[in-house]
């Protein structure tokens, strides 16, 4: 396929036709490929592997759109040894039946829509844009916190809540490393609740609210866990992004005060359900590492090139807990030949895994981009095997 397709005009069947048998084919070769679950268990906590564990599927509608069978062709050849369970995207949420028109994500996604979530997060979504952004908030006001906590915060029990991952556990959980993804944990939540602006300014004004309405999210987290658990997730991975660039999004003291406690707790609980506990956040987190492992957080994603110095990242916390990332996909893979990113590749794996018996997932360090020329999908595949 030569360009970018335009989603926006494409017809929806077409669109979630190619999204079908793409994620059939992956689907295939997980199956087809040999067990991993218990060397990936090995390589994340430590106890050594002949080479790091991967996992390339990090994807958007339009990147399965733009390369299509070239895209499927690769996981065929280079199957994941990890794999993510989502079961619903999340600016979408849990669609429980009956309450109300369901909202297609194919849609959503690729047409400019708007539409509510189950916490009442008003989101849109710009024809020809990747993702989506909050554009109301339902907790606008201090004065609804209690009404809010009472009833604004979904069941994390809700029947169904989890069933759209079940086929998939069916399928892959006796023979594949399985963990579940749990999007917009606690900053990133209380953000989609407040708005940005108005949650750093709440950190400072309203800590008392602040600190409330956290220990309401916690609660509804640790359920949350508890039902990931009941169907046999290996581990759980929370997204919840504190970097920013060059630096922690608040300082460190802040950070250690507000939310270190609630991740004590939650890490805890998700070791005492027998998972291990994947932190998620993007940017530059350094001035955190140390707390992360003494919280005894089992893996930390995406160790993000170009926000974090890798020397130093394995200087602070090598061998302390598993790394996850380390492909560069804002310039590497996009702007580089197919030798370089093979290059850039074992640099990675030079400084983040082997110095550490391979103690890292290695995988793009956020999801792909469409711009991403073929054949550096396929060095990246590549290379992504070398021992």
């Amino acid at each position: 396929m030569v360009g970018s397709p335009n989603l926006s005009a494409m017809p929806l069947e077409d669109i979630r036709g190619r999204v079908a048998r793409f994620e059939a084919r992956v689907d295939a070769s997980q199956q087809a490929n040999p067990p991993t679950k218990q060397w990936v268990r090995q390589a994340l906590r430590g106890q050594g592997a002949q080479r790091c564990p991967v996992r390339m599927k990090r994807t958007t509608i339009d990147v399965i759109v733009r390369h299509d069978d070239l895209l499927a062709d690769l996981f065929d050849e280079y199957p994941d040894d990890a794999i993510g369970a989502i079961p619903y995207d999340i600016c979408i949420g849990h669609q429980p039946p009956g309450k109300g028109p369901l909202v297609d994500p194919i849609a959503a996604l690729t047409r400019s829509r708007e539409w509510t979530d189950e916490w009442g997060v008003r989101w849109g979504h710009a024809a020809g844009g990747v993702g989506a952004t909050p554009v109301a908030y339902p907790l606008s006001d201090w004065t609804q916190l209690d009404e809010y906590i009472e009833s604004g915060i979904p069941d994390p029990r809700a029947p169904g809540r989890l069933d759209p991952v079940l086929p998939l556990l069916e399928r892959h959980g006796p023979t594949k490393y399985v963990f579940g993804i749990i999007h917009l944990a606690l900053f990133e939540r209380l953000h989609a609740l407040r708005g940005m602006d108005a949650t750093f300014t709440d950190l400072v004004d309203h800590r008392a609210e602040i600190e409330r309405l956290l220990d309401a999210l916690e609660a509804y987290l640790s359920n949350l866990i508890g039902c990931w658990a009941d169907i046999g997730a290996d581990a759980l991975f929370f997204t919840d992004d504190f970097g920013s660039q060059t630096s922690l999004m608040m300082s460190p003291r802040m950070w250690r005060q507000v939310f270190k406690p609630r991740y004590r707790a939650l890490v805890a609980a998700t070791h005492d359900a027998g998972m291990e506990f994947i932190l998620h956040s993007c940017g530059c987190v350094t001035s955190i590492l140390e707390d992360l492992v003494e919280l005894g957080v089992d893996v930390l994603d995406p160790i993000q090139p170009g926000a974090m110095d890798f020397d130093e990242v394995a200087a602070i916390a090598g061998g302390a807990l598993a790394f996850s990332g380390g492909i560069d996909v804002q310039h590497l893979l996009v702007s580089s030949s197919p030798t370089e990113v093979k290059d850039g590749i074992r640099r990675v794996r030079d400084t983040l895994a082997k110095p550490f018996r391979n103690r890292m997932l290695l995988c793009p360090a956020n999801v792909m981009t469409p711009e991403i020329p073929p054949a550096n999908l396929r060095a990246m595949f590549e290379a992504s095997r070398d021992p």
